[in-house]
């Protein structure tokens, strides 16, 4: 159910049942002691900001199940260093993981076709992006702040990069 546990300060563990199809709208927001979390195979849906402001959470496995993760999904989890998104996916959301300032490592997955608007704004430790050759649009500040970035490969596939997609990105020293 839309908002479920939001708030709820003093959750630290989450067991997801193998029945459950989808995590809804706010389900786990502001949520700040989970730490990590395993979302089960059969989760087809993640709805907008269902895990945002999760400040603790360092560790999210996502499985090829999932189809679709909303918006601010993980907007402030900044806490989280790694993600790994499936081939599953095909749109990186507005503001899916803005804010996530100590998120090192990104794997996207060679379905991913658009990445949306701030999408990875203010991701402050990211240091290297890889695209695959799916990508054909990068939204507007999509990877606005993100101060550590030195080094971006944009693939031949991508038809349009919009306004201030690397706007305050003082360490990009090499772009291909």
């Amino acid at each position: 159910l839309p908002w479920a546990f939001k708030g709820c300060t003093g959750l630290k563990t989450i067991q997801l049942p193998n029945s459950l199809i989808s995590i809804d709208y706010l389900a786990f927001a502001n949520c700040s002691n989970i730490e990590s979390i395993t979302i089960p195979s059969s989760v087809v849906s993640i709805y907008s900001n269902a895990f945002a402001g999760c400040t603790d959470l360092s560790s999210i496995a996502i499985p090829d199940s999932v189809t679709e993760i909303g918006g601010y999904a993980f907007k402030g989890c900044s806490s989280l260093t790694s993600i790994i998104l499936p081939n599953s996916i095909t749109t990186i959301e507005d503001e899916l993981f803005s804010d996530c300032c100590a998120l090192v490592s990104i794997v996207i997955g060679d379905s991913v076709t658009a990445i949306g608007k701030s999408a990875f704004c203010n991701c402050e430790s990211l240091r290297f992006l890889n695209l695959p050759n799916s990508i054909t649009q990068i939204g507007n500040y999509a990877f606005e702040g993100c101060k550590s970035l030195s080094s971006v490969a944009i693939p031949n596939s991508v038809t349009k990069i919009n306004h201030s997609t690397f706007y305050n990105c003082s360490e990009l020293t090499s772009v291909v």
